[in-house]
């Protein structure tokens, strides 16, 4: 978990966060870091994903989550995560249903569309009852 070039880590605190990101926790490795739903697919299959995906464009997202089931929570391109003068911050794209930081809800017709991220902020991808949720980290030990 130690190790990122940003200082800075997401932790899984669902079973849906952990298969997103193949681990407890995940660096983060660049910013801004960039999270929305995986939607270039052709099918569902018992192994997971099947389809192709385009390789002329740049990718949107650096982390993309996977929904297997209706009503969606998380939008194509939904967050992302930036610093500026060295604080935390996350942005929501104009995700369809927002992003709740630690009880705040943001875009979706929230009146702001950003907050700050401290050390151990909660971060709900959707709606309250998405299981895309995450605690953002900080490597230092006093949490900047």
């Amino acid at each position: 978990m130690t190790g990122s070039p940003t200082g800075a880590y997401l932790v899984a605190l669902t079973p849906e966060s952990a298969q997103a990101i193949q681990a407890r926790a995940i660096n983060i490795p660049h910013l801004p870091f960039r999270i929305g739903r995986e939607s270039r697919h052709t099918a569902w299959t018992s192994s997971g994903l099947t389809g192709e995906r385009r390789t002329e464009a740049p990718p949107n997202n650096d982390l993309y989550l996977i929904e297997r089931s209706e009503p969606l929570n998380v939008s194509r391109e939904h967050l992302l995560i930036g610093s500026e003068n060295g604080v935390f911050y996350v942005l929501d794209r104009e995700s369809t249903c927002g992003t709740i930081v630690e009880g705040e809800l943001l875009g979706h017709g929230a009146s702001s569309m950003r907050a700050t991220l401290n050390d151990h902020d909660v971060i709900i991808i959707g709606t309250s009852v998405s299981r895309y949720i995450f605690k953002f980290r900080l490597d230092s030990e006093d949490g900047r």
